[in-house]
């Protein structure tokens, strides 16, 4: 059970507009997430704003961004993070079963490329160590440009971020339906 009471949106027609924004972009469900994060508007919508960027405008691919969501729930062993990316949204995207798997221990696999070896590295110790030595930084450079590397960093924090608030607040995950 969720630390703090959900919105009730029937309750706060103040909330209609932001309300119907977040469902139209979660195929019109509202997400437990955004029931509790709309005690804060702006913060609901500026979290929105920011996780849609993330995952949709970037120039990284899909395979990429959804290896790096999912190592990041698997350290922050965020439950919802991995029942809501594997299998469904990782295979969408190019991975297989056997992939997410390897994720657990990734550094013993030979299912990934060695650019995603290099940004595995890069997500371990972004979420683990929090500062980033050198010799994990450096083969980035071999593989990916300024750009992608900002938007990895991005992704990486904001999936940090999201695992994060999701286990300190206790929230549900969805209904299965």
């Amino acid at each position: 059970m969720a630390r703090i009471l959900y919105v009730n949106e029937a309750e706060n027609p103040a909330l209609t507009e932001l309300v119907a924004r977040l469902r139209s972009g979660r195929r019109g469900k509202l997400l437990n997430l955004y029931r509790l994060l709309l005690h804060s508007p702006p913060i609901a919508a500026a979290w929105f704003e920011l996780v849609n960027a993330v995952r949709w405008k970037t120039s990284l691919s899909g395979r990429l961004r959804e290896i790096v969501i999912i190592r990041v729930a698997l350290l922050n062993r965020a439950a919802y993070a991995i029942s809501q990316h594997v299998p469904k949204l990782a295979l969408a995207e190019g991975l297989t079963v056997a992939e997410c798997e390897a994720l657990r221990d990734w550094r013993s696999s030979k299912l990934f490329s060695e650019s995603e070896h290099a940004a595995l590295a890069y997500t371990d110790a972004m979420t683990q160590d929090v500062a980033v030595a050198d010799s994990v930084f450096a083969p980035l450079r071999k593989h990916f440009d300024s750009r992608s590397i900002v938007e990895l960093s991005v992704l990486i924090g904001t999936y940090n971020m999201h695992t994060r608030v999701r286990q300190a607040l206790e929230i549900d995950l969805e209904d299965a339906n």
